[in-house]
């Protein structure tokens, strides 16, 4: 079932999660055991996370510097139709611009189609660790929109080779990424909200936001979509903190602030226990109230941990 289906016919808000694929080398049975223990709260839908390749330098035993490149987290792909199969429940692949190209894109969204997954979310994705600026792969996208428009063409049976004929309309729903706090990469929030306003003029079927931490800057953010005549679906994004650095790590990658109360909070932690008690509480605080103002679904940023999501949803549902 596609997400926009789900949430237009739910009558309450819904309960979806984020995953990551395991490390190269390692196995799925964290991730099956980590859905196995939120099932009972009846997910809707499943997001599953795509890491580009890397660049890395190794020194060797000579001492010399080689360069090499490494995908950390392969399978998505993968990953998404062994969830979607083995457990009945709709997974949202993230498809990404940087790393990619247009064919490389058109390929994984043919094998999606043959595997039944149409669902996916559209992102820009991050630049190389060693670029300040991102750069778009030789014959791939720059922008989110653009990967937009190309996924909803396919829906209209128009692939990237005009020859083609007969050609089968893949029918996908669409989300893309919103920013609250406005992403780090522009300069104002009124271009970030331009940008945005582009993605779902281009097809974006909804909106799933950034981790934030103060739910009036969500509902300020959904006040502005809709007075720029943005009117899909804006699902709110909770990150449960777990760690004690990420007082400081969150708003330096992420670029978002922590409210005042919550970064006190975190200050007088001793350990990482102490901030995950922390966060779960804040977490459970949050989603109670997005939940009572009917957001369309409360969606969890996991990371594969599920005890603390189990308290959390328990608590807001």
């Amino acid at each position: 079932m596609k997400v926009i289906d789900t949430i237009n016919q739910a009558k309450k808000t819904v309960f979806s999660f984020e995953l990551l694929p395991p490390l190269k080398g390692n196995d799925v049975s964290r991730l099956h055991k980590t859905i196995e223990s939120l099932t009972e709260f009846d997910p809707k839908y499943i997001n599953i996370t795509t890491h580009r390749d890397e660049i890395e330098f190794k020194e060797l035993a000579d001492r010399s510097i080689v360069k090499q490149t490494v995908r950390k987290r392969p399978g998505t792909v993968a990953i998404a139709a062994d969830i979607q199969h083995k457990y009945g429940i709709p997974v949202v692949p993230h498809i990404l611009c940087g790393g990619f190209t247009k064919s490389e894109t058109e390929h994984v969204l043919i094998d999606l189609n043959f595997l039944g997954i149409n669902n996916v979310l559209a992102l820009r994705g991050d630049g190389l660790k060693n670029q300040h600026v991102f750069k778009p792969t030789e014959n791939g996208h720059s922008n989110a929109n653009e990967l937009v428009k190309q996924i909803k063409d396919l829906g209209k049976g128009k692939y990237l080779d005009a020859d083609l004929k007969n050609n089968k309309p893949l029918d996908f729903c669409i989300g893309v990424a919103g920013y609250p706090e406005k992403h780090f990469e522009s300069p104002n929030m009124e271009q970030d909200m331009a940008y945005l306003k582009q993605k779902v003029d281009e097809g974006a079927d909804y909106i799933v936001t950034q981790m934030f931490f103060d739910n009036q800057v969500y509902y300020d953010f959904v006040d502005k979509c809709r007075a720029m005549g943005i009117t899909v679906p804006i699902i709110p994004g909770i990150k449960p903190i777990n760690l004690k650095n990420q007082l400081t790590v969150l708003p330096k990658i992420f670029s978002i602030d922590l409210p005042l109360e919550l970064s006190k909070e975190l200050a007088k932690c001793k350990n990482n226990d102490d901030a995950r008690r922390v966060g779960t509480e804040w977490a459970i605080f949050q989603s109670k109230d997005l939940v009572s103002h009917n957001v369309p679904s409360l969606h969890i940023y996991t990371y594969g941990i599920s005890d603390n999501v189990s308290e959390i949803v328990k608590a807001a549902f």
